[in-house]
């Protein structure tokens, strides 16, 4: 790996009580497509609230709703 892509942040990475951006969607076809109509899009701030005991699933505030988020899925979205 490189520089740049140690240094990629995703939703995952977020600490509960934190905000961060979203800078881009990773992943392809339904799934980036599902991720988006969440509202999780680019430039948008999302709020982690919460993380499940064994860290699956997230959840977050995006756009004033809750919403709760696979490990999985967390990891396609990055964050600054």
């Amino acid at each position: 790996m490189n520089k740049e892509e140690q240094s990629v942040k995703t939703l995952r990475d977020v600490e509960i009580g934190e905000t961060a951006v979203v800078v881009k969607l990773h992943g392809e076809g339904a799934v980036k497509r599902r991720i988006m109509d969440m509202g999780i899009t680019k430039r948008t701030p999302v709020y982690v609230r919460k993380v499940a005991p064994l860290g699956d699933p997230i959840e977050v505030t995006v756009r004033n709703y809750e919403l709760s988020i696979r490990k999985a899925d967390a990891e396609m979205i990055e964050v600054e």
